[in-house]
C-alpha cells in the first residue's frame, strides 16, 4: 500500500548553530530528508525533538506514523496518525496515511471513507483508486472491487498499482485466468527487485527443443504452492525444464513433476536457452482449463523420516499435534497472519494430547526462554531443511498452522490441516471458505474480527477436543 510522505525542502543548518536554535521547519525537513534516506532511527529521533518543540504539527505527526507503520509499531502509528488527523482534517496526504493504517488493522470501513475523500479531493491521482479497490477487498466486497477497479484501469491503464491490486481481487474471487494475466503487473510496481539474466525471458511461444530454466519468486510457501503448474509448459515442447529453488525446499522438492533438474545454482545445470518466472506458469494452466491442479508431489528421503520417528517414538499412543505460529518475519503482512506461541497453551489440557513445534525461527528464543518446550516438543530447531519438517508432519495425526510455508508443506502431503487464518488473508484462502480446491486434505479457520486469535483458539480447543474424543472411540 501507499505510505506517502509529504516532505518540505531542506537545507544545511547554519555553521555553529545549536540543534535548540534549529527553526521548527527546518529540524521537520531534516528529519524527513533522513527517513526518505532510510536512516530510521535517526529520523524517529529527531521527529520526537520536532514534537517536543511543537508538538501540534501535522506534518510530523503523519511523517512518523508512517514511520512507525513501516517497522510494524501499528498501534502507535494510528495514534500518530489521529493527531495528524485532529490537526489538518482536510490534508489529502494525511488521509491518505490514516487510510493506510486504518486499513491495516481491520478498519476497512472507516478506511474506505477516508479513501473515497481522498478521491473526491484529488481526482485525477490513480493510486486512490487503486487503494479503494484494495479497501473493497478487505470489506470482501470483490465484485464491487472489481468493478471500481476494472474502470480504474480503463482510465490508466498503465497504472501498475491498479492493475495489482484488480489482479488479487480476482484471484480472490477465484478468477484465475484473469487474475493471473493482471498479476504480471508485479513486477512493474516497484514491490520486487526486477531480474537481471543474460538470456532472454520466454515469450510464451514453442519451446521446440529449447531448455528453459523457471525461476522461483517471493516466499517458501509460494515455491511449494505453484510448482504444481511445471507440466504446464509440456504443450511448448521443451528439451528441457530446469527448476531453481532455495536450499530449505531442495530435498523436499527433488521430485517434482515436470521438471529434468532441480537444483540452487543453475549453473550446475548448463545452459538454458530462456527463462520465465514460477508463478507466470498459473497463466498458462487456466488458460486451459478452470480446476486447480493436484497439489505439487514432494519427496522426503528416508533419513529425514528415521529422524522424525525417533522424536515421535517416547509419544506413541498419544494424539500427536504439530503447531506452527509464525512465519517468515521479513514478509510485510507476518504481524497480522502470525501470533504468539503461548496461545497454544490453551491446547494443553486437552486429554491424550501431545504438540510438537515445527517452528523455525526468532520466535524460538521466547517459546524456550518461557519453558513452553517443556509442554511442547521442539522438532524444528536444529531441522536441515523443510524435508526434516515435512518427515515430522507424517508422523502428526493433525497440523495446526498460520497461514506460512508449512500449511503448503502439509497440505501438498495430504496431511490433515488446520490453517488458521487472519481476516485479510493471502488470496489463495478466498473468503468465508473452510475449505479449499488448492489442498483437499486443509481446514480453514479465520479470525472473526481483526486481531481477534483467541476466538480462533477457542474454536480450535473445541474441535481438537471433539476430534480426540472421536478418534479414543474409534480405537485410533
Amino acid at each position: 500500500m501507499r505510505n506517502q510522505v509529504t516532505l518540505g525542502q531542506t537545507g544545511p543548518v547554519a555553521a555553529g548553530a545549536r540543534i535548540s536554535d534549529e527553526p521548527p521547519a527546518r529540524m521537520r525537513d531534516r528529519a524527513a530528508a533522513l527517513h526518505r534516506a532510510g536512516h530510521r532511527d535517526e529520523a524517529r529521533a529527531l521527529y520526537a525533538r520536532c514534537l517536543a518543540r511543537n508538538p501540534d504539527d501535522a506534518q510530523v505527526w503523519t511523517n512518523l506514523g508512517a514511520l512507525l507503520r513501516s517497522e510494524g509499531e501499528h498501534d502507535l502509528a494510528l495514534v500518530a496518525q489521529e493527531k495528524a488527523h485532529a490537526l489538518d482534517p482536510a490534508n489529502r496526504n494525511i488521509l491518505n496515511n490514516l487510510a493506510n493504517i486504518l486499513n491495516d488493522l481491520g478498519w476497512h470501513e472507516r478506511s474506505l471513507a477516508l479513501r473515497r475523500r481522498v478521491i473526491a479531493l484529488d481526482p485525477g491521482d490513480p493510486g486512490h483508486r487503486a487503494m479503494e479497490g484494495k479497501s473493497l477487498r478487505s470489506l470482501l466486497r470483490l465484485d464491487e472491487g472489481i468493478r471500481v477497479l476494472t474502470a480504474a484501469l480503463s482510465d490508466h491503464p498503465d497504472h501498475h498499482e491498479t492493475r495489482i491490486q484488480l489482479a488479487l481481487t480476482q484471484l480472490a474471487s477465484g478468477h484465475y485466468a484473469e487474475g493471473f494475466r493482471n498479476y504480471a503487473a508485479r513486477w512493474l510496481t516497484g514491490e520486487l527487485t526486477p531480474r537481471r539474466i543474460g538470456t532472454p525471458k520466454w515469450d510464451g511461444g514453442p519451446l521446440d527443443g529449447r531448455t528453459i530454466l523457471v525461476l522461483p519468486e517471493q516466499g517458501l510457501g509460494d515455491a511449494v504452492t505453484f510448482a504444481r503448474f511445471l507440466p504446464a509448459l509440456r504443450r511448448f515442447n521443451p528439451a528441457r525444464v530446469m527448476l531453481l529453488c532455495e536450499k530449505p525446499l531442495l530435498r523436499l522438492m527433488s521430485g517434482v513433476e515436470g521438471a529434468d533438474w532441480i537444483g540452487t545454482d543453475p549453473h550446475e545445470a548448463g545452459a538454458w536457452d530462456t527463462w520465465t518466472d514460477l508463478m507466470d506458469l498459473p497463466t498458462l494452466h487456466f488458460a486451459a482449463s478452470d480446476t486447480v491442479p493436484p497439489p505439487t508431489r514432494l519427496t522426503i528421503p528416508e533419513d529425514s523420516r528415521t529422524r522424525a520417528r525417533a522424536i515421535a517414538a517416547p509419544f506413541d499412543g498419544r494424539f500427536r499435534v504439530g503447531v506452527v505460529w509464525g512465519g517468515s518475519v521479513t514478509y510485510r503482512g507476518n504481524a497480522f497472519r502470525s501470533f504468539s506461541h503461548r496461545l497454544y497453551h490453551r491446547l494443553l489440557d486437552v486429554p491424550g494430547v501431545q504438540l510438537f513445534s515445527h517452528y523455525k525461527g526468532p520466535g524460538l528464543a521466547a517459546y524456550q526462554a518461557d519453558g513452553t518446550s517443556a509442554f511442547i516438543v521442539d522438532t524444528a530447531s536444529d531441522d536441515r531443511d523443510l524435508a526434516d519438517t515435512a518427515a515430522m508432519m507424517e508422523e502428526m495425526d493433525l497440523i495446526i498452522t498460520s497461514c506460512t510455508a508449512t500449511a503448503h508443506v502439509a497440505g501438498s502431503l495430504g496431511r490433515p490441516v488446520w490453517t488458521l487464518l487472519h481476516w485479510d488473508a493471502f488470496w489463495l484462502w478466498q473468503v468465508a471458505r473452510d475449505e479449499t480446491p488448492w489442498y483437499p486434505s486443509m481446514r480453514l479457520i479465520r479470525q472473526d474480527r481483526p486481531r481477534y486469535w483467541d476466538g480462533v483458539l477457542a474454536r480450535v480447543h473445541a474441535d481438537l477436543s471433539a476430534l480426540v474424543a472421536t478418534s479414543r472411540k474409534a480405537g485410533r
